[in-house]
């Protein structure tokens, strides 16, 4: 089936730590308030244009083939056979309410097909088209790599339906050995979980009714199997020399890939602060862990100290380590402006030629896209599942609401508006940047103007959300196709209501923040006369920090200001 309205995929591909950089939290039905599955993930690319993927439903014939493209680079990497049926698939969410993320761990270079056909990206939305539930996910992505070739790096991927999380973690065998080893577990319920571009799965059960193979893997579907692992998971680590101790001590992760220093604290410490924002008990326990003081590793799973929300779902993939040890809203790399942002690269050498690096949060300026999908078991399933959506650095954009019926693409997020060489005014994600650029460089200024509005759009989506659910639900029983009309309808006027909104934000930062002053506001208008002649300039200037320890300190005498005694005493 030709793909339709799909990602502009990456210009080019460089090292992991450039293009592989994306973070997933997930958290189970007993552990949101309303009783929704949710998954959030990130995908952080310099390379990658912000825009929405569209697969729509279709029926095809024997025979028919499908080509597969490698998701970051746009080859070709061949063909596979299609299916008699494909479904409804928005972004990485289908009309099942099923829902896929990833992010890249790399792991043993040496492991990676270049004979494969089957990458991590395609795996997701080929996926996507075949299966109803997390489980039948699991299976097809499975059989994929075993049939075709896995071509990608090592990945974790969160594989998400309205009832039941989990978390499949794979990695190739090399040319010349087809498929993949790999290690599934659901995530129990009343838990939340997350995975950042480092292998989480350590050490699992091999036996047992909650346990099986993929010897058996048609018993996937018996709901009292929560762990799946690739029979040679063990034996093929042996092979290779990557293992040698007992099998109830094999560790996924220790062994296919290694932690170093960048898999602690540059990966695992976005995870730890989703943990440590809802259960800072486990937050400060493994602190030592993320300082790279202790060796005991964090869970693959644990229980919040209460009940997650849409909001907390929004504020966690905004984070910067704020109010944490690893607080990047503190220090001299705020700048002048308190910014949390730093230059990039994220590794670097200062003078003297030793190595540094920068904290690498949830929330960052190369995101091409971002989402949180809300799964509701409890609605009729052509509406239950809710994908949140936004183009650009969560810490700038608005999530806005998609249906996982609709069937149309906003013209604002599609694609074929823009690309990543190209300006728009009609793009949602280059707009998005536009805001964001204005943002960065007075951080501390601007930043609490943008949160303001965000807040009020994103609550008004989720009143409105309300709305429509009732709305819809009255008319789904006899007319679904009103439904998914009405759902494309939803999304192209709340899109075009963000894109109008960020479009207006700029234009007013641009107004009051020019030339580095502040125009004065009063009842929230500019201070003016009659000949639109500001009233009040205010000049905020560097944060106090900032000037003592750059200004002053390195030469107190340079700006000091001379007194009148001082001038008097000249010759």
């Amino acid at each position: 089936m030709k793909k339709i309205l799909v990602l502009l995929v990456a210009l080019a591909v460089t090292g992991l730590a450039e293009i592989s950089a994306c973070t997933n939290f997930i958290v189970t039905k007993g552990a949101s308030a309303d009783g929704s599955t949710m998954i959030t993930y990130s995908a952080d690319s310099y390379w990658l244009y912000g825009s929405l993927s569209h697969y729509p439903a279709a029926k095809h014939a024997q025979g028919e083939k499908r080509q597969i493209r490698d998701w970051d680079s746009g080859k070709i990497l061949g063909e596979i056979d299609e299916v008699a049926e494909t479904y409804n698939v928005i972004g990485n969410m289908n009309e099942w309410q099923l829902t896929i993320g990833e992010t890249t761990y790399g792991g043993r270079e040496e492991l990676v097909d270049s004979t494969g056909l089957i990458d991590y990206g395609s795996l997701i939305y080929v996926t996507l088209q075949r299966a109803k539930n997390a489980r039948e996910a699991i299976h097809t992505m499975v059989n994929l790599v075993e049939k075709y070739g896995y071509y990608s790096e090592g990945e974790s991927f969160s594989v998400v339906d309205p009832n039941e999380c989990w978390i499949l973690e794979m990695i190739g065998k090399g040319v010349g050995n087809k498929g993949a080893v790999w290690v599934a577990r659901m995530i129990p319920d009343g838990y939340i979980s997350g995975h950042a571009n480092q292998a989480r799965i350590t050490t699992f059960p091999l036996k047992g009714k909650s346990t099986i193979s993929s010897k058996n893997l048609k018993k996937i579907y018996d709901k009292n199997v929560t762990t799946v692992y690739a029979a040679d998971v063990i034996s093929f680590a042996r092979s290779k020399g990557y293992f040698n101790g007992k099998d109830e001590e094999f560790s996924f992760s220790d062994t296919y890939n290694p932690l170093d220093f960048s898999g602690v604290r540059i990966c695992d410490a976005r995870v730890w602060a989703f943990f440590n924002r809802f259960n800072p008990k486990i937050g400060k326990q493994y602190l030592s862990y993320i300082e790279c003081k202790t060796k005991e590793r964090m869970p693959l799973w644990i229980m919040p100290d209460r009940k997650l929300t849409l909001e907390d779902m929004r504020i966690s993939m905004r984070d910067h380590y704020e109010g944490t040890p690893l607080d990047m809203s503190k220090g001299m790399g705020t700048g002048g402006f308190g910014s949390v942002y730093r230059a990039t690269p994220l590794f670097y050498k200062s003078g003297d030629g030793r190595d540094y690096y920068h904290e690498r949060p949830t929330a960052t300026q190369q995101t091409g896209f971002t989402f949180i999908a809300q799964m509701r078991s409890w609605m009729p399933r052509e509406i239950g599942g809710i994908f949140w959506f936004g183009v650009d650095d969560a810490t700038c954009n608005v999530y806005m609401p998609l249906y996982c019926c609709m069937t149309k693409v906003p013209e604002s997020l599609s694609p074929e508006t823009a690309h990543l060489l190209k300006f728009s005014w009609n793009s949602a994600f280059w707009v998005n940047n536009w805001v964001a650029q204005m943002v960065y460089n007075r951080y501390n200024d601007l930043m609490p103007e943008l949160r303001e509005r965000q807040k009020d759009f994103e609550f008004k989506m989720e009143e409105e959300t309300r709305h429509m659910d009732k709305a819809m639900t009255e008319v789904l029983a006899d007319n679904r196709n009103q439904v998914i009309d009405m759902a494309n309808e939803f999304a192209m006027r709340n899109a075009k209501d963000a894109l109008m909104q960020w479009r207006e934000l700029g234009e007013y930062l641009m107004v009051k923040y020019v030339d580095g002053v502040e125009k004065g506001m009063e009842r929230g208008r500019f201070m003016q006369n009659d000949q639109h002649i500001p009233g009040k300039v205010i000049r905020n200037g560097y944060t106090k920090e900032y000037i003592d320890q750059f200004l002053v300190k390195p030469n107190p005498e340079r700006f000091r200001q001379l007194t009148k005694e001082e001038m008097d005493q000249r010759k």
